[in-house]
């Protein structure tokens, strides 16, 4: 099989570390039962009445993206880069809101 530099190994300590340093509870969402999450549903007032439609549901897989070489310019990189990790996605989600404004609206 080819090598992909993209493929990060880590071992099960690492991943161990890694739900360490999360700040979720996983312990105490873990332990909720099925009949609590039933029960504080029904008691939230903005859940109570929300039953979902699934008669409409169907799958839509997301597109393949298409990988491209782009040359910017510094100030741009870093302005993305200085909000944290994801400033390739943030950048791909401006490009998809310019785009989608730019779109003529199907009435």
């Amino acid at each position: 099989m080819k090598s992909d530099k993209n493929i990060k190994s880590y071992t099960a300590a690492e991943l161990k570390a890694e739900r360490a340093d999360s700040r979720t509870d996983l312990t105490k969402a873990d332990a909720v039962t099925d009949e609590e999450l039933e029960r504080r549903i029904a008691e939230d007032e903005d859940e109570r009445d929300l039953k979902p439609d699934w008669t409409r549901a169907r799958l839509v897989l997301p597109a393949p993206k298409q990988s491209v070489h782009l040359r910017l310019e510094q100030d741009i990189i870093d302005f993305f880069k200085s909000h944290g990790k994801g400033h390739i996605a943030r950048m791909q989600a401006v490009l998809k809101a310019y785009v989608d404004a730019h779109r003529p609206h199907v009435k």
